[in-house]
């Protein structure tokens, strides 16, 4: 999406808020239980072919932004070309500097199901135009996102895994590349409520990109090395889709014809509330591959470790002087409606019946009012809806 880095105004220390922790199984074994996973080589003929949707994936048709007013989004610029013997997913952009002759590519999710978890994509990212005069504001991207209901939307969430400018943009010199998590933003007049990380130097090439969404920290690395720690407010508070796009910011740094640029996807893999090392990240893709598994989804279809232990590898160095702070569970009796508008912090408990379809205003589930507790601070999460809550039973 369109946003200008330089007005992010979301502040990692808001990570003080944060309650009790969110419990997350660990990295699978060969003998773990099932989570759930998500794995695509993208080994597909064309954006035309019919297992790429029936997998749940969408090329992008639709007008609008984020981008150049005007531009086309068309599925016939998203092929899958052969590279050193493996299929990858290709994204091409181009632009002649008007929004008519500017191209842009999307590849999304149908399904918006993804939230706690481990998300890894690998990725080949571009400095130059493969035609054309170079120096265009183009953006390469691996993201997560949810719809904007209205202005402010506290329920809002995307991660922008890396948002990619080798040419800059926004006002700021390439290369440059992002990490950004947002709480939410407003468009007119325009205000944006994210954190974000940088890096200041060129990521031409393949490189694997990891985000992890665990215990109210999502984690960014790539190529093993961690490059972001997000938290507090900003930890994503509904199931988002998972997205590609290639596109340009403006045409203000175009020069000459037509600029044509690519961006390369040789797999996606999301496991399901696990918190995956970008090597065990590896190691999953690579057994896949190894089996012939070209596509697998379970995310759906398994239990999806709703409720795993992880118990520390190591035992304190000191014991605890003091017992613990966490409030009791409380009771139906004596906890609060939940409140949309309301934030919470890690213990407090609320009582509410889930809506039966995500949305809070909507009709409720039939399934009458339970009494929850928030792992951590949370805002606008809908218990039942998100992991945010922990379910203590009907009322």
């Amino acid at each position: 999406m369109s946003i200008d880095k330089r007005r992010s105004i979301g502040f990692a220390g808001v990570a003080a808020l944060l309650g009790t922790l969110a419990v997350f199984s660990s990295a699978p074994s060969a003998s773990a239980a099932e989570c759930g996973y998500l794995f695509d080589d993208f080994s597909y003929t064309s954006s035309s072919d019919s297992s790429l949707t029936a997998h749940g994936w969408t090329p992008r048709s639709y007008a609008g932004g984020p981008g150049v007013p005007g531009a086309t989004w068309s599925p016939n610029s998203i092929t899958f070309p052969t590279v050193s013997g493996q299929k990858v997913m290709q994204l091409t952009a181009s632009t002649d500097g008007t929004g008519a002759g500017t191209n842009q590519a999307e590849l999304y999710s149908t399904q918006k199901r993804y939230l706690e978890g481990t998300y890894a994509s690998r990725v080949r990212f571009t400095d130059t135009p493969t035609s054309g005069n170079d120096g265009d504001h183009i953006n390469q991207t691996f993201f997560t996102i949810s719809p904007l209901n209205g202005d402010l939307d506290p329920t809002y969430s995307e991660l922008d895994i890396s948002e990619y400018l080798p040419n800059g943009g926004w006002g700021e010199t390439g290369p440059i590349n992002y990490q950004t998590t947002w709480y939410t933003y407003r468009n007119d007049p325009w205000y944006a409520d994210n954190v974000h990380s940088e890096q200041r130097s060129s990521l031409n090439g393949w490189h694997d990109l990891v985000a992890t969404v665990a215990n109210g920290h999502v984690i960014y690395y790539i190529d093993g090395v961690q490059v972001g720690d997000h938290s507090g407010k900003f930890y994503p508070r509904q199931t988002m889709t998972i997205n590609w796009n290639l596109w340009f910011i403006d045409t203000a740094a175009h020069t000459g014809g037509l600029s044509t640029y690519i961006q390369q996807v040789d797999w996606v893999l999301f496991a399901k509330n696990q918190v995956l090392t970008p090597a065990q990240v590896t190691s999953k893709t690579a057994a896949y591959r190894t089996a012939g598994s070209a596509f697998a989804d379970t995310v759906a279809t398994t239990g999806g470790c709703s409720n795993p232990t992880n118990p520390p590898t190591t035992p304190p160095t000191t014991p605890p002087t003091t017992p613990p702070t966490t409030p009791p569970a409380g009771s139906c009796a004596t906890a609060p409606e939940w409140a949309f508008g309301t934030a919470y912090a890690g213990g407090q408990t609320v009582k509410h019946e889930k809506s039966r379809y995500g949305d809070p205003s909507g009709p409720p589930s039939g399934d009458g009012k339970h009494l929850w507790r928030a792992r951590y601070w949370t805002q606008g999460s809908e218990p039942g809806w998100t992991q945010q809550w922990e379910d203590l039973g009907r009322c």
